[in-house]
């Protein structure tokens, strides 16, 4: 018999995830194709040698409560490599003083009011206080958050601690962001009766379990990429141009080369795809397929990012947390913005990597303002350094540096977000030799990644071994 032929669009973890699913509902035979455009696998994920040292320069971690990460490391033997953060604490920059992020929030938003005072002015926490005192909330499908927060808490709760927290997971502002895609469990809360956001915040808040929040690989997430890869063929650096429907399944053309002038491998032809890429990547290959799923896809925005890794030499001593988040609002002593959003001390935050160099992450980036990221590699370094010096007193000059850039890549979940993602479902639906996946559709953490991954593998795999 013929072996199943199914094509992966997209190198990233949710792409591989789903190669890897495949492989195992489909069997050794199955062909299984991954393409990607660029010339590395792992999308987001991306670990680099800084120093002589192997440190996460993408994605650095995974929610633990989710069980989609935990159980995929653990079929694959990868499990024991897990470890989780110390305890050192986060911070925010909070109108120019840097605090603990305090706990009893949801994203920021206290079912205490109490919990979150010591950010914010006298009149900022009076306003928050009050919120339980308002006439009761009136969500009318969905909301966009800025408005909803600012109406109730006032300006300096969204300013100084929601949108740092946000800024964080989206590369997103509260003003950009919605309350279902981004805020589930608030929404959730509100729907069952709550009548305030703080009431919603206080049914909300995670119960203590004991468990770690956050886990990583101690040798590095691309270690995770590099097993994932073992399930298919990998084509790197290979576009593809166009997918279009064949009477027994689909082709894909491939390539950089202008039409008509296509090497002989330009076209391959299989019979079931995954498309697992960003949303503007997914419009135009999905443009006069799927068309509705197309033009959905069109109407996610996306914001580009970099992280920019610093190995300071050993000895440095920064602060004894695990990091620093920054509102937009917030300012330098002479005025101008901080170019970072965002800097993590993984020397602190993780015990594997501690010692020898002191390695620094700061991010740069939010959707809609790029900000320092007009800069190039050696200006964006020297940025970077500068809002470590403000924020920290640290002067001492890196022994190594790397900037990595993201162009595009990070949806916006606005408001409406889930409404356009059954859109993009219930389109792709008559087609059942085709799927997508990714961070676009239902979560931007790794494991919500996997789980958009496995549930396109399975699609695929009912669609070609049915009953």
């Amino acid at each position: 018999m013929t072996p199943v032929r199914v094509a992966v669009v997209g190198g990233g973890i949710s792409g591989l995830a789903a190669a890897h699913r495949l492989r195992a509902l489909l069997g050794a035979t199955a062909e299984v194709t991954v393409v990607e455009q660029t010339d590395r696998l792992g999308g987001k994920i991306r670990t680099a040698e800084l120093a002589g040292r192997r440190y996460d320069v993408g994605a650095e971690a995974y929610l633990v409560r989710r069980p989609e990460m935990t159980a995929l490391l653990a079929e694959l033997g990868l499990d024991g490599d897990v470890t989780h953060p110390t305890g050192a604490r986060s911070t925010v920059r909070a109108g120019g003083v840097t605090r603990p992020i305090p706990g009893r929030t949801v994203m920021g938003v206290p079912g205490d009011p109490d919990a979150v005072a010591d950010l914010l002015s006298p009149e900022g926490a009076r306003r928050v206080a009050a919120e339980r005192d308002l006439p009761p909330v009136e969500l009318d499908g969905d909301a966009t958050l800025g408005p909803l927060l600012r109406a109730r808490f006032g300006d300096e709760l969204p300013d100084r601690l929601i949108d740092p927290l946000l800024g964080g997971v989206y590369a997103g502002g509260v003003d950009g962001l919605g309350l279902r895609a981004t805020l589930p469990a608030l929404a959730g809360a509100l729907d069952a009766g709550a009548r305030t956001l703080t009431e919603a915040a206080a049914t909300a808040i995670p119960k203590p379990t004991g468990q770690p929040v956050f886990g990583t690989l101690t040798t590095g997430l691309d270690t995770l990429i590099t097993r994932l890869a073992r399930a298919a063929t990998i084509r790197l650096g290979v576009p593809v141009r166009s997918l279009a429907r064949r009477d027994t399944g689909w082709r894909l053309t491939l390539g950089a080369n202008a039409p008509g002038h296509e090497p002989a491998d330009a076209v391959l032809d299989v019979d079931a795809v995954v498309l697992a890429v960003p949303a503007p990547a997914a419009r135009k290959l999905l443009d006069g397929v799927v068309p509705a799923a197309s033009a959905a896809y069109g109407r996610v925005q996306v914001a580009s990012m970099a992280v920019v890794a610093l190995a300071l030499p050993e000895g440095t001593e920064l602060p004894g947390t695990s990091g620093i988040l920054l509102g937009a609002g917030e300012r330098r002593l002479d005025g101008s913005p901080f170019a970072v959003k965002a800097f993590t001390f993984s020397a602190a935050k993780w015990s594997h990597l501690g010692g020898e160099t002191v390695l620094v992450r700061g991010s740069v980036g939010r959707h809609g303002d790029p900000g320092a990221l007009r800069a190039d590699d050696d200006e964006l370094v020297r940025l970077v350094r500068a809002d470590l010096v403000e924020l920290t007193g640290v002067t001492a000059p890196p022994i190594d540096s790397l900037v990595t850039r993201w162009g595009g890549g990070l949806p916006q979940y606005a408001a409406g977000h889930a409404d356009l993602v059954t859109e993009i479902e219930h389109a792709i639906a008559p087609h059942p030799g085709l799927a997508v996946a990714g961070a676009t559709l239902h979560g931007v953490g790794l494991p919500a990644c996997i789980a958009t991954a496995d549930a396109a593998a399975h699609r695929i795999a009912t669609h070609l071994t049915p009953a």
